[in-house]
């Protein structure tokens, strides 16, 4: 059974935008902190931004400024707003449930972003 899609990936020019979404089912949505982690060739797996149940959230110093998460409960999604791309933000993109009160964590199929002129 699938619980997170996400969308929203593809080829964008250095300094353009792109928003990349991530629809979950409601029972993991309610009660969630959803995150966004991305992952180069060769490289491990590098966590970005949270957003957690309340509305707190956290980005990583490497896109602080340039990216920002958000959730729409009345959607059961979390999106990922890329301003201002760098070559270097070429990834595969993978949204992340993590529901504390069960200790378990779910991962979307990821979504490549591509960032070249």
């Amino acid at each position: 059974q699938v619980q997170l899609v996400e969308s929203g990936g593809g080829l964008v020019q250095p300094g353009g935008s792109l928003r990349l979404s991530c629809k979950a089912s409601l029972s993991i949505f309610m009660t969630a902190n959803m995150a966004w982690y991305r992952e180069s060739p060769g490289e491990r797996r590098e966590w970005i931004a949270t957003i957690a149940k309340d509305g707190s959230i956290d980005y990583a110093r490497s896109v602080q400024g340039r990216f920002t998460i958000s959730r729409d409960s009345a959607e059961n999604t979390v999106y990922l707003q890329m301003d201002n791309v760098k070559s270097q933000d070429t990834a595969v993109y993978y949204c992340n449930a993590h529901q504390p009160i069960f200790n378990l964590s779910y991962w979307g199929q990821g979504t490549q972003v591509t960032v070249s002129s």
